[in-house]
């Protein structure tokens, strides 16, 4: 997709012509035109050449976008010129106005020359008239410019509004000049009352007002970007041979030793080295809460470091870092359009050659029903002045811009406008149980002993058996026992039996750890230690025992947990009356018990990858489906999915398979992004609502309906104040959104359910195997590449997915694993095994 800046464009009919323009040239898949941004995207094989041409063809100016950076977004150069219209046409319209409301209708003094002289204040006024003219040109020269292409604008209206109060006052002009020449100078003082020239200099005026406040407010749609853009560091503290030096952010490359202390801007996304932190991370993720960072962690260029000292290594930097591409995915974004806009194009393409025929209608009518020119001319010049386009075409942009700029500064990421208004349509959410409700790593959750033994004692065996594994289940173990302070004890004759258990001689004596059958096998397990088993496994643990041959020292619980926010996170989906289902490729038992946990009524388990994207093709069926997953083995489950939600995602916001991307790793992001949407699209119903209700109600009153009912009329200036304010209006209903609360679910309400039926899982996909292969060493998708076919070729494996960015391989099975099998096909591909776990 390619980015253009487009000129020459003021209301939303030269958007919809720009659109249609590029529309026709040859190789060109999409177009969107943004009038918020005056900018414009493009996808297809068209060259840059032909589509600036058609652009130029149409009557306005284009050129490709260059390279964004801070000074050319922040820049508002609209804003100073219409200040100073504003200014020359206020000072010159006050004069106007004096000669004509101040001295002919409240009988305002004027030097004896033109108190005498009803020409010469017709020759003030049009010089007066003239000047303002001048100052507002440019909506002649756009709106004349737009009439000969055959693409009349809004300015086209503005122009033969206040062309044709200028033209009837210089006609009427000449008419008090031939009275005069006749001698009868008292009917051309009864003249001046109708030279209207008050009406082109206030109508220009006014409608530079509106203008202006269009032009602030639209600026401030784009203040959560331009937020995010001020955020980037300046410079960088780096290391150059043993001595700091700082220099300018663009000088630091990959693999720069920087450094930062307390207070300091991270400069770009890097690992620490040496030192630890508590960094604020709360301009990507939209957390207040410092994090503590540690040798090892990750840390992202424009958070803060709030104590500590830390060395740091330059992993991404320039316009890979995080920020970057937060920044450019929320403008990429704004660049597109919602499916909702789509009615105000139509409309706009065809409202201001209607407008014109309306207000010729008008004119003519008036005028055969025996009213004067001048009466049928201002009729016909309200409902050209009245009449706003703009409104309509800012109804949508406006919004989605501030939706996305409020969900950039709390952490959700809106692909294009589109997933910005599509998420707030989800009648089915979708959750992914691990990493999604879960953690995504296990933790030890319970420890219970068996006999005298007491709690250290079985730990400190467990963790010197377990400390020998490479094993998920070991490294919780581990983890736990090192947060307790438990030392482990030497281990001789070491094994590890694959799916079953670990074995190791301590003082002497055999040890072994693993699954109840394992120990079964070996040592006599005591009926409590049993049913305590029996009970872990019923809440969704792994029980891992202890044992020597003669006893049995007692069993750890191993789990997933879930999430903290989790159980919130589905109550707030529950209240805004969407369906919560929970989707994996677990086993019942221990699907169910966390869908307990967290009060998901609906469980589909024991599914694989691909089998999750069939689930997702059944719910659609049943109403606007969103999938919540980690963007990796949920792929396919994502594509499929009316909206596809990638949590957790990190530094790695281009999750290609999601429509919505979530920075931070809490499931209350998802229920906060459906929340953002309806809110968003509430804004957008309101604006167009505004705006077709404004011309609906406007047009006619305008033209002079109500004469005849209830004598209600409107004079050409009132409708070019009214026509300056409906567009303001729309910019600022849309900017309320800056106040909005993505987490607060008060108001939440709910919407109509779709059609609610279970999903039925072929046994086919409920008996498929699958393993997942824990591989060190890839570094790129042709890592990947080289990894499948080494897999693929096992005789056992169907299918594999590896992935260098969450360093594991999926693999399906048609027959048990081969662990060694496995273990050498890893190895002799150059990368390291760490092991293999079902599911």
């Amino acid at each position: 997709m390619e980015k253009y800046d487009v000129t020459g464009m003021t209301c939303a009919a030269c958007a919809a012509h720009v659109e249609k323009a590029v529309r026709g040239v040859d190789g060109v898949e999409d177009v969107a035109v943004s009038l918020l941004t005056n900018s414009m995207s493009v996808s297809g094989s068209a060259k840059s050449g032909d589509i600036i041409k058609a652009v130029q063809a149409a009557g306005y100016g284009a050129s490709v976008q260059e390279k964004e950076n801070a000074d050319s977004l922040l820049a508002d150069r609209e804003t100073p010129k219409l200040k100073k219209r504003l200014v020359l046409s206020a000072a010159f319209l006050l004069v106007l106005m004096y000669f004509t409301m101040g001295h002919t209708m409240l009988g305002a003094p004027l030097p004896a020359f033109f108190e005498k002289n009803a020409f010469a204040q017709g020759i003030a006024q049009l010089v007066l008239t003239t000047i303002i003219i001048i100052i507002n040109r440019r909506f002649f020269i756009s709106g004349f410019r737009g009439l000969v292409h055959r693409a009349p604008n809004m300015d086209t209206l503005v122009s033969l509004g206040a062309g044709a109060a200028y033209i009837y006052g210089i006609c009427t002009l000449f008419t008090i000049g031939s009275e005069y020449l006749k001698g009868n100078a008292e009917a051309a003082h009864g003249l001046i009352h109708n030279l209207y020239f008050e009406s082109a200099g206030m109508i220009l005026t006014l409608i530079t007002v509106g203008k202006l406040l269009e032009s602030v407010s639209k600026g401030r749609t784009t203040n959560a970007l331009k937020g995010l853009m001020k955020l980037k560091p300046k410079t960088a503290v780096i290391e150059v041979d043993g001595t700091e030096k700082e220099v300018n952010i663009d000088s630091v490359r990959h693999g720069d030793i920087f450094v930062v202390r307390a207070g300091g801007s991270i400069p770009v996304d890097g690992e620490i080295i040496d030192g630890s932190g508590s960094v604020d991370e709360s301009a990507l993720t939209g957390e207040s809460i410092p994090v503590d960072k540690a040798p090892g962690d990750k840390v992202y260029a424009a958070t803060i470091n709030k104590t500590g000292f830390m060395r740091c290594r330059a992993l991404k930097v320039g316009e890979d870092t995080t920020l970057a591409g937060i920044i450019r995915t929320v403008s990429d974004a704004s660049a597109t359009k919602a499916p909702i806009a789509r009615i105000a194009d139509k409309v706009s393409g065809v409202f201001v050659p209607c407008v014109m025929a309306v207000a010729l209608v008008t004119a003519a009518v008036w005028l055969l029903l025996g009213k004067d020119i001048g009466f049928s001319l201002a009729r016909g010049i309200s409902v050209l002045v009245i009449s706003c386009p703009c409104a309509l075409g800012l109804a949508t942009p406006v919004a989605i811009m501030v939706g996305n700029g409020v969900g950039a500064k709390n952490g959700i990421l809106f692909k294009t406008a589109e997933a910005l208004e599509t998420a707030g349509k989800t009648q089915i959410a979708v959750l992914d149980k691990t990493g999604s409700v879960t953690n995504g790593a296990p933790v030890v959750t319970d420890a219970a002993v068996s006999g005298k033994t007491d709690e250290n004692t079985l730990l400190q065996y467990a963790f010197s058996l377990e400390a020998l594994s490479s094993h998920p289940l070991a490294k919780a173990v581990n983890i736990y026992c090192n947060e307790k302070g438990i030392a482990a004890l030497p281990v001789t004759d070491f094994a590890e039996k694959a799916g079953n258990g670990l074995s190791g001689a301590i003082d002497g004596v055999t040890y072994y750890a693993g699954s109840l059958k394992y120990i079964s096998a070996v040592s006599p397990v005591p009926e409590e230690i049993k049913e305590r088993c029996e009970s872990l496994a019923s809440r969704g643990r792994t029980p891992v025992l202890v044992a020597s041959k003669e006893k049995v020292l007692g069993v750890l619980g191993i789990a997933d947990t879930v999430k903290a926010d989790a159980k919130k996170a589905v109550d707030s989906l529950k209240n805004m009356g969407v369906r919560v289902v929970m989707l994996t490729g677990d086993n019942a038992r221990t699907a169910q018990a966390v869908a307990d946990e967290v009060g998901i009524d609906e469980v589909i388990s024991g599914v694989l990858p691909d089998g999750k994207g069939e689930v997702i093709r059944a719910l659609s069926e049943q109403g606007k489906t969103a999938m919540v997953g980690d963007g990796i083995n949920d792929a396919p489950a994502l594509t499929l999915a009316d909206s596809g939600i990638a949590i957790g995602a990190g530094a790695d916001i281009a999750v290609d398979a999601a429509d919505i991307v979530l920075i931070k790793d809490g499931l209350r992001f998802a229920p906060a992004a459906v929340r953002l949407s309806r809110a968003t699209l509430r804004i957008i119903h309101q604006n167009l609502f505004w705006a077709f209700f404004y011309n609906i109600i406007c047009i006619p009153l305008a033209a002079g309906v109500w004469i005849p009912l209830t004598g209600w009329s409107l004079s050409p200036m009132v409708g070019a104040a009214a026509m300056s304010l409906s567009s303001f209006c729309v910019v600022m209903n849309a900017l309320r959104l800056n106040l909005f609360n993505v987490f607060d679910g008060s108001k939440d309400r709910k919407i109509k359910p779709g059609d609610y039926s279970p999903v039925e899982i072929t046994e086919t996909e409920k008996t498929k195997m699958t393993a997942t292969v824990l591989i060190e060493g890839m570094m790129c998708p042709h890592c990947e590449t080289h990894m499948k076919q080494a897999l693929e070729a096992l005789p056992f494996v169907d299918e594999a997915k590896p992935s260098h960015e969450a360093a594991q391989a999926v693999i399906s099975l048609n027959a048990p694993a081969d662990e060694e099998a496995v273990k050498s096909a890893v190895t002799e591909a150059g990368y390291v095994y760490k092991g293999i776990k079902e599911g």
